[in-house]
């Protein structure tokens, strides 16, 4: 087996494999030059988890540090350190991009192409079953707006995924572009050194405060053992999220009242919540923008940061001039504008000579792909933990390959309904979902091929539902000398 991605996803797959198929040799390929994915590039001030740890944690180990809102040093820690305690960092080849994945069914087996990022060498491996835990945006580069006028502005502009030491924001007048979970993150985190931060948005979005420690997590650890306490509280917060989009869903006006009043709560009296924290869309059609402690309310009531809604007309030599005609002025200029999306990390996909083209391909339990051959993505929910998902995938793939082994089967592929009607892969408006959604599989409007972003349903679905049904097909074959190197052990 070959997984592809040394992030969360990847390390977390890797342990599964091991505990569950001790028997299957694999390796890790990563582009980069370390483990951790996301939580190793993003370098920004501030950067955490917008989810709380005891679900965004792996369902194996359990996340013992008192922040349930963590900081993304912690979080690269303990990805780091569940590598490491498991050997499974020995299995990783860094600087390894894989381009390309070629399945022969006459040798049942994938030869993967990786282009080496330290030699340039071209590297050629050949495995079984190929499981892609890369994520779903480009790691090069953030999504960046053609803004009018960048070019006369005379500060400094970066990008938060480009963020380095050498940017300085001390005692400057600093501007955030975004309204998403990097700019709520970036504001109060910049505010302690900056002389003012300014959160440029063109619309609001949904902002809850949650304590950064869990105070019924802090109560259980000190009455029970580590690992039954984890179990409560990740049940506690899934059912929590669960009952929270559920509600956004069936009673939005409640969940918009419930919102504004908790934003109220924490801004001072009089202060225009409407203007600055209504989105114009329901709760959960994007996600919900978490704040540990009322962090970023607290910034603002200090004065050291501030919220302007409206769009951008240009960039002065000055700073911002908005289509108000207020101009805001700044030193530097931090564009949270979010991700650009890609799917499998660019890499080109071909079954037995033919290209497959992902948006004409259907998801079977959103991580298989119709008519592709022992493979599998790992893609987490959108309205909860990524992991959770991501280790409800690598359990259900443990079980698929050692149901082939019992069997006797070689290949197993899903194979699609032409009737069956279509929906968007993501059911989300978020602009950088929207940008490129075409260019991802589809998913149906019924099981398997229906992604319900239901941690519950997918437990029943995945860990306990039977491996085969009518739309996956099996079959046995005899395989011959692949090109490229066998993973190894």
């Amino acid at each position: 087996m070959l997984i592809v991605g040394a992030g969360l996803s990847g390390i977390g797959a890797g342990w599964h494999l091991q505990a569950s198929c001790p028997h299957k040799t694999y390796a890790i390929f990563e582009a980069r030059g370390c483990i951790g994915g996301t939580w190793d590039l993003f370098r920004y001030p501030g950067i955490r988890s917008d989810s709380d740890m005891y679900t965004l944690g792996y369902v194996f180990r359990p996340w013992s540090d008192a922040k349930s809102i963590a900081d993304g040093r912690s979080i690269l820690d303990y990805i780091r350190q569940t590598a490491s305690e498991n050997g499974i960092d020995e299995k990783i080849r860094f600087h390894h991009r894989v381009t390309r994945a070629r399945w022969s069914s006459d040798d049942a087996r994938w030869t993967v192409e990786a282009q080496r990022g330290d030699t340039g060498q071209t590297v050629r491996i050949s495995c079984n079953f190929l499981q892609m835990c890369s994520g779903y945006y480009r790691y090069d580069q953030g999504y960046k707006p053609q803004f009018p006028g960048i070019e006369r502005f005379g500060g400094e502009v970066v990008h938060p995924q480009e963020w380095s030491e050498q940017v300085d924001y001390a005692g400057k007048r600093v501007i955030v572009i975004g309204s998403g979970a990097t700019a709520v993150t970036l504001v109060p985190a910049l505010a302690q050194r900056a002389a003012h931060v300014t959160m440029l948005q063109r619309s609001p979005s949904y902002i809850v405060s949650l304590p950064a420690e869990d105070p019924i997590a802090k109560l259980l650890r000190r009455a029970l053992p580590a690992r039954a306490a984890y179990s409560i509280v990740r049940w506690k917060n899934v059912l929590l999220t669960l009952l929270s989009f559920q509600l956004s869903r069936r009673r939005p006006r409640l969940v918009k009242a419930l919102v504004r009043k908790g934003v109220s709560r924490r801004l001072p009296p009089g202060y225009d919540v409407d203007t600055h924290f209504k989105p114009p869309y329901g709760p959960w059609d994007q996600r919900l923008c978490l704040v540990p402690d009322g962090d970023l309310f607290e910034a603002i009531c200090a004065g050291r940061a501030s919220m302007v809604t409206g769009r951008i007309q240009e960039f002065t030599e000055r700073g911002i001039r908005l289509q108000s005609g207020a101009e805001l002025e700044a030193d530097l200029v931090v564009t949270a504008t979010g991700l650009n999306l890609l799917a499998l990390g660019g890499m080109e996909l071909v079954v037995d000579g033919r290209q497959v083209e992902l948006a004409e391909t259907m998801s079977y339990k959103g991580m298989m792909l119709s008519g592709v051959p022992n493979f599998a993505i790992t893609f987490g929910y959108t309205n909860a933990s990524w992991t959770l998902k991501a280790d409800l995938t690598c359990e259900y793939v443990c079980r698929l390959l050692n149901h082939m082994d019992e069997r006797g089967y070689a290949c197993c592929v899903p194979r699609r309904d032409p009737s069956m009607p279509e929906q968007p892969f993501i059911d989300f408006s978020s602009g950088y979902v929207l940008r490129a959604i075409d260019q991802f599989p589809r998913q149906g409007s019924r099981a398997p091929w229906r992604l319900y972003q239901n941690y519950a349903l997918d437990i029943m679905s995945l860990r306990f539902g039977a491996i085969e049904d009518a739309t996956i097909e099996f079959s046995t074959a005899t395989a011959t000398d692949a090109a490229g190197e066998p993973v190894a052990a």
